[in-house]
């Protein structure tokens, strides 16, 4: 008798715990890209997942009805993104791969091993960027290092010293919708 009553308790206590009091939606999106170039094929795996969480809470807390309505709480969004570029997996917080424009000419910012290239138009690199561990970027080009960021529009900022003229040049290169 004993046993049963704390088998039924721990039933009922253990049963509470599996109450769902959030509203979870998942989605993954894979996308796969080949390119194809003098150098040979190479083959982009994209993985990208994105987490939604809203916590349920009622408007009004009465005991005794059995329909209540739903108050409107903020949804936590994260994104998770796992680039792979010939076998080598980088996860990345926001995938910046686009096309932009400076001077009005166009770049395409694209995903490498190590981080991001810059190509012209011909596809031809430029220069590379790298992450650094304060959320920027290293922009390298021919003996050129510069200081990169995306700003909230998601415009590639580059900051290089002229030492010659001991000022700072700033390169905004505009996203391209």
């Amino acid at each position: 008798m004993k046993n049963l009553i704390v088998t039924l308790s721990l039933l009922l206590f253990t049963s509470y715990g599996f109450a769902q009091n959030k509203n979870v939606l998942t989605e993954e999106k894979t996308t796969v890209k080949t390119i194809k170039n003098s150098d040979g094929e190479k083959k982009i795996v994209k993985k990208e997942q994105t987490n939604e969480v809203q916590n349920i809470e009622f408007e009004e807390n009465g005991a005794n009805t059995l329909n209540k309505n739903m108050k409107n709480t903020p949804v936590q969004v994260t994104s998770k993104t796992e680039v792979s570029v010939d076998g080598v997996t980088n996860s990345i917080d926001i995938d910046h791969s686009a096309y932009y424009n400076l001077n009005g000419r166009k770049y395409e910012v694209a995903v490498d091993k190590g981080g991001y290239n810059l190509n012209n138009t011909d596809g031809e690199k430029l220069g590379i960027l790298r992450k650094t561990s304060n959320n920027n970027y290293i922009y390298v080009e021919d003996e050129k290092v510069s200081f990169g960021y995306f700003d909230r529009e998601g415009n590639l900022i580059l900051e290089t010293y002229d030492s010659k003229n001991d000022a700072l040049i700033i390169n905004k290169y505009i996203m391209v919708e």
